[in-house]
């Protein structure tokens, strides 16, 4: 996304295009060009709507420590169903760094010992989730059968990993 700074410096540069070509325009019509190149409807629409400060942030990506590839890919990807992005190793037999996703949700796992600690919980605001009870409980995972928990503020569905890790899924 574009920030408000951002946008201030494409009107500039776009009225000194407009200059170099002898034609002039005012600063506050090159900032509504620009609003409008952007999609907004006028300047006012558009400041309200860019991120002010230039910083923005995306997604964060959760690290979680494994200890054993194969029990981290039969949980993570066989029971949860999670997909390999990626998979990193500086040499054969140095520690793994795996990227899995599943329906947005991406977690690296990684055998680095500096990485992260055992224990973590994750929070996960989760669509579905009766669904994705079902597809759990459907796979009879030997380690493990979450079931749904009413709390006061949504369902919970709680899952333990082979390293001490919790993902707590949540809808609300």
């Amino acid at each position: 996304m574009t920030s408000i700074t951002q946008a201030k410096h494409m009107a500039k540069r776009l009225r000194a295009q407009f200059a170099a070509r002898d034609l002039e325009i005012s600063h506050s019509a090159a900032l509504e060009l620009v609003a409008d190149q952007l999609g907004f409807k006028d300047w006012n629409t558009a400041c309200a709507a860019l991120d002010q400060s230039g910083v923005r942030f995306e997604r964060c990506i959760a690290i979680l420590r494994i200890f054993d590839e194969a029990k981290a890919r039969e949980f993570y990807c066989d029971f949860l169903g999670f997909s390999v992005e990626f998979e990193h190793r500086f040499e054969a037999d140095l520690p793994l760094y795996l990227g899995i996703e599943r329906a947005g949700l991406k977690i690296h796992l990684s055998e680095h010992h500096g990485d992260a600690s055992p224990g973590t919980t994750l929070f996960v605001p989760t669509l579905e989730i009766q669904a994705l009870h079902d597809e759990l409980q459907a796979k009879r995972y030997g380690y493990g059968r979450p079931q749904l928990v009413e709390q006061g503020w949504g369902q919970v569905l709680e899952v333990y990993d082979p390293f001490g890790n919790r993902i707590r899924f949540c809808q609300g």
